[in-house]
């Protein structure tokens, strides 16, 4: 029992430590990991100031649980779709900041006389910036509606991302101890496969089970489900051969393109935040101050090194970008910190053994410096920026800013017809490719084990047939998706039709290629449990030639399977369509341009509520218009200046960034402040009338309490309690009165 009660006690302590400091982080407006860095290294053996934690290992094993449950809410806000959105500027931008860090992290490394090894885990961790501290700095100081804010945003996505690749690429070459360029090819075929594969069968998968027991689903059954499926991609990721960490992640991308994404991520928050807090508890207790004092040094020049890489790098990668210069420094400036994956892949380096002790608390360190450095820096980018404005050379300013036409170039579509088809033609292949070599490879291990327990007495020739027979039956749906049926690639093969007669010919060898593909499939099932001779292979080839095109000309039922995943991939863009059909169009078709919506609900303090829409200072001030009023359960489309704003409305305007800003501003500026309320010196009060009190003898009436801001509440009177007592009510001398009000007012009528 006493392991328990150290762990309870453990816990406790780790808990109570990170609440008191967190509570002053946000006292002194500092992020709350510090506060939990800080509480870590406070209670850690390495200092004994505070009572010590009893077992690091439990408290390994907790941040274990941390790491899972902070992966799986980041691929909650994560999605798949959302990083096709980000565009090119983002990829431009954050694949420079990496890519620099990284060379800069390997000569640093290489400079303080690191291993090779070391090296490359410090190059991959300077390159990652903290999505926790930016988010939380950004809304702290009102950014989130700044123009570089979708961009820094952006870049964080796609650093997300790479974070989770270099956990595994990393967690290969630890292994192997070397840079093996085979293997790391493997190793990321291998990561590919999985994902792809993983990502098909839970969108397939997840949401038709969610929707069939939708009726079932309240908060709590939804929040199980969803930890359980976490934890089942977690153990599928580990005997895969990948972190649990990757697993985590990628339940959590997939259940964010189901229309409970948004329900799981909201459930999940506590449970997230609570073994958040022990992870970066645990974090802060490996920080040594002997180790601090001993490599001072290094601490510094790495802090240095990874503010003024990201600031640069950032910056240089947004001006490639063509975002210009003002949203290029602001977001160099807030990139400038090392984030939570830092921590994640340092600890994996000296879990891994290739890399010291003493590297996890110097890191650790220089995160907590360059996070106290944030909010700072990003508020030094405006006086930054302008400076440069000012004195760099307008020939220069006129080749880094983009014209005021300009647009990103991220959601342009490709006119060439070729590239989309070719395009189109890739992605088929390789999604359906990735679950034929699934069937190819599970399949035949789960069929031979199963046929020799079922059917032991017939003969190994019967039972290859019987696998093969169930093999090629679980194939034929992604053959006919594979070699039979377009999608996409019909579209753009009937534009090229129109174009050019003679782009048959390529369209036809490709659709020959698809075939020949699907047939390689076939035979590596038959070849798999039966020998075949070179007749037989051709015989495979022709007979299956000459069915896939019958297939073509007669099966079309297969397409349904295609079809479900479709719908199951845009379920959760179709509805938000449905709910917000206004805002959600604005932003597919003007987003690129800076054009977006915002939603404000009118307060009863507003100072023009009641007014009409034309006497409103949005479009004087500010330049938005008013495209939608929610009114209840109406939606007022396009308003007219004569129609009136009332408390409680919801106004939908559109504008530019800066434009929707201003609206905002004018919103809350125009509020009414509330005065100091009344209620401060609200009470309630008894006493018992005597015969000289002042309501004895009395009418309610006649007493008018009401006119003085009070009320009778309820009336002692013998036995019996008389509650909201009739204007015709006459006190009576022992009566016990109740009244509410203000408290100089009760005491007058009382005495």
């Amino acid at each position: 029992m006493s392991e328990e009660i150290n762990l309870v006690k453990d816990l406790a302590m780790m808990l109570i430590a990170a609440g008191v400091f967190t509570v002053i982080s946000r006292a002194l407006k500092q992020p709350l990991i510090l506060g939990y860095i800080i509480a870590g290294f406070l209670i850690s053996p390495h200092l004994g100031l505070l009572p010590a934690i009893t077992s690091t290992e439990s408290v390994h094993q907790w941040s274990e649980l941390g790491i899972i449950f902070l992966l799986f809410a980041l691929g909650l806000e994560f999605s798949f779709k959302k990083l096709l959105k980000v565009g090119s500027s983002a990829l431009i931008t954050c694949g420079t900041n990496v890519l620099g860090m990284f060379i800069v992290g390997i000569v640093v490394g290489n400079i303080l006389g690191w291993t090779m090894m070391e090296c490359i885990f410090l190059g991959g961790l300077l390159s990652m910036s903290s999505t926790t501290i930016i988010i939380k700095t950004f809304d702290d100081l009102g950014l989130k509606q700044k123009p570089y804010a979708g961009l820094v945003f952006g870049v964080l996505v796609v650093e997300d991302l790479i974070a989770v690749l270099l956990m595994v690429l990393l967690s290969t070459m630890a292994v192997s101890n070397k840079f093996a360029g085979g293997e790391m090819v493997l190793s990321l075929a291998r990561l590919a496969f999985f994902l792809i594969l993983w990502f098909l069968v839970g969108i397939y998968v997840i949401p038709i089970l969610l929707k069939k027991a939708k009726k079932y689903l309240n908060d709590e059954i939804l929040l199980i489900i969803s930890i359980g499926l976490c934890f089942g991609m977690v153990s599928l990721a580990v005997l895969a051969g990948f972190s649990s960490a990757l697993g985590a992640f990628v339940m959590g991308s997939i259940l964010a393109e189901t229309i409970e994404g948004e329900r799981i991520e909201h459930s999940l928050k506590s449970i997230k935040n609570l073994f958040g807090a022990i992870f970066f508890v645990s974090v802060g207790m490996m920080i040594d101050p002997a180790v601090i004092g001993a490599h001072w040094g290094t601490i510094l020049v790495l802090a240095i090194v990874a503010t003024a890489g990201i600031l640069t790098f950032a910056t240089t990668g947004a001006i490639l970008a063509g975002r210009g210069l003002d949203t290029a420094v602001h977001t160099g400036f807030s990139l400038a910190q090392l984030g939570e994956f830092g921590f994640i892949l340092a600890s994996l380096g000296c879990s891994l053994g290739v890399m010291r002790g003493f590297i996890y608390p110097v890191i650790i360190t220089v995160s907590v410096i360059t996070a106290f450095t944030t909010p700072y820096m990003i508020k030094a980018a405006d006086p930054v920026s302008n400076w440069l404005q000012k004195k760099l050379p307008p020939r220069i300013l006129s080749r880094i800013n983009p014209p005021e036409n300009a647009t990103d170039k991220t959601s342009t579509a490709e006119s060439n017809a070729w590239t989309q088809l070719i395009k189109s033609y890739v992605i088929r292949v390789v999604l359906y490719g990735v679950v034929l070599i699934a069937i190819v490879i599970f399949v035949p291990k789960l069929l031979t084990s199963l046929t020799q327990a079922i059917l032991p007495d017939i003969a190994e020739g019967g039972r290859n047939a019987i696998c093969l027979a169930v093999e090629l039956l679980a194939m034929i749906p992604f053959l006919y998706g594979l070699a039979i049926t377009n999608g996409s690639i019909g579209k753009h093969a009937s534009q090229l039709l129109k174009e050019k007669a003679s782009n048959r010919w390529p369209i036809l060898s490709l659709l020959v290629l698809r075939i020949l593909i699907a047939l390689s499939f076939i035979l590596t099932a038959i070849t798999s449990y039966f020998k075949l001779g070179a007749w037989g292979i051709l015989l495979v080839f022709a007979g299956g030639f000459l069915v896939m095109l019958v297939a073509k000309m007669t099966m079309k039922r297969f397409s349904g399977l295609e079809k479900r995943f479709i719908e199951n991939f845009n379920e959760k863009e179709e509805l938000e369509k449905r709910k917000a059909p206004v805002s959600t169009s604005v932003r597919e078709k003007m987003g690129r341009f800076n054009i977006r919506t915002e939603l404000v609900e009118i307060s009863p303090d507003f100072a023009f509520a009641g007014k009409p829409l034309r006497e409103m200072p949005f479009r004087r001030h500010s330049s938005v218009n008013i495209i939608k009023i929610q009114r209840g359960s109406r939606n007022i489309i396009i308003p007219s200046g004569d129609e009136p704003v009332y408390p409680g409305d919801r106004l939908l305007a559109v504008g530019t960034g800066e434009q929707i800003e201003a609206f905002r501003d004018i919103i809350s500026q125009n509020t009414i402040p509330t005065p100091e309320s009344a209620a401060d010196s609200f009470s309630v009060k008894y006493a018992q009338l005597g015969p000289d009190s002042f309501l004895t003898g009395k009418s309610l009436r006649e007493c008018d309490m009401r006119k003085n801001g009070c009320m009778i509440i309820s009336i002692l009177r013998g036995d019996g309690l008389i509650t909201n007592p009739g204007a015709e009510f006459v006190f009576r001398e022992g009566d016990t009165v109740w009244i509410a009000g203000e408290d100089a007012s009760c005491d007058w009528f009382l005495n």
